[in-house]
């Protein structure tokens, strides 16, 4: 009898991430962590507490795009609040529903067939960390989009019910 303890090698890749349930409403609003502090992604960076800062302060929310996949021909509707808090870059935003494309990504992320977010940024200052990792200290945040596939496997549109004026975290779960 195989040992249970033991995985069996595989071609597949091996993806992390916790698992949550899409959340998006009726109306396409969106939410979520587009980027989280002191995790390696798939590229070898790792972005440090407060390197979206004086993007943020610059640009506002309003001065992030909103795209599907990082397409700049592909905008779905506009960020209405980012923020850094003790995890990473959190987003609020909503899709445009007047447009096609929001429409079908508001779809796709209602379904859980989609659910991932990935940034579009221009390091400012950076350092190579041991093992080839690179330390992202400041970033220039010029684009949040919904894609298929993120560079950062947990940055996804999150589970987040709200209780009269506070928000509370529901338990994980998938659709």
């Amino acid at each position: 009898m195989p040992n249970p303890h033991l995985r069996a090698r595989t071609l597949a890749p091996e993806l992390k991430r916790l698992p949550v349930a899409p959340a998006v409403s009726a109306d396409g609003t969106v939410e979520g962590y587009a980027s989280l502090f002191g995790v390696v992604d798939l590229g070898r960076d790792r972005v440090e507490r407060g390197a979206f800062a004086a993007s943020l302060a610059r640009r506002g929310a309003r001065g992030v795009r909103f795209l599907f996949q990082h397409d700049p021909a592909e905008p779905i509707g506009a960020w209405t609040s980012i923020s850094e808090d003790v995890r990473g870059l959190r987003v609020f935003g909503r899709l445009n529903l007047a447009v096609a494309r929001a429409r079908e990504v508001h779809a796709l992320l209602r379904q859980g067939g989609l659910d991932g977010l990935s940034i579009g940024f221009r390091a400012v200052r950076s350092a190579r960390a041991a093992g080839g990792v690179r330390r992202l200290i400041e970033i220039d945040l010029w684009e949040i989009s919904v894609v298929t596939f993120p560079m950062l496997p947990d940055a996804r549109v999150a589970n987040v019910k709200r209780q009269f004026s506070s928000r509370t975290v529901a338990p994980a779960s998938r659709l």
